[in-house]
């Protein structure tokens, strides 16, 4: 039986569904992004990589990298499209100041969760993380493997 693609509501573009996996996310955030032309268009069709992403905060501003938008083929010819620049993030200055904090001083990472739209624009779901030893991500696949038998347990006798 192939496998079904889990559903998505229409306004997201894409997940990160690593970031769950080698994370404990502890909290989100909601940020804008500064966007080219062609970057807008590419997300319409569905052209995202979150996977590799992560966010960096430098000199007081919030900045995500290596996300890949790949630029569509009818791109415009005067400019010459870079997949994976860095984009900067629209965060009020209260966000900022506290994300740095706990990325500077208690060993937070930042990860890019999800993009979707919201009233035509991009926004982008970030994370406030603590990395996953390897034990802890056996545990989570281990208790989701239960939970995957336990489901087919009562539905055999239902």
């Amino acid at each position: 039986m192939a496998k079904k693609k889990p559903k998505q509501s229409d306004n997201t573009i894409g997940v990160n569904r690593k970031a769950r996996f080698d994370f404990h996310i502890e909290d989100d955030y909601e940020a804008g992004l500064v966007l080219e032309g062609w970057e807008v268009k590419s997300l319409r069709a569905g052209r995202l990589q979150l996977n590799e992403g992560y966010v960096f905060i430098k000199n007081g501003e919030a900045f995500l990298s290596a996300v890949l938008i790949t630029p569509l083929q009818t791109a415009s010819t005067h400019i010459n499209p870079e997949a994976r620049r860095t984009r900067k993030l629209l965060l009020s200055r209260r966000e900022i100041d506290k994300l740095a904090g706990l990325v500077e001083r208690q060993g937070y990472t930042l990860v890019p969760l999800s993009m979707y739209w919201m009233r035509n624009k991009v926004k982008l779901k970030i994370g406030l993380a603590k990395g996953k030893q390897k034990h802890d991500k056996r545990a989570a696949s281990k208790d989701r493997d239960w939970q995957r038998d336990k489901q087919r347990i009562m539905r055999g006798r239902g």
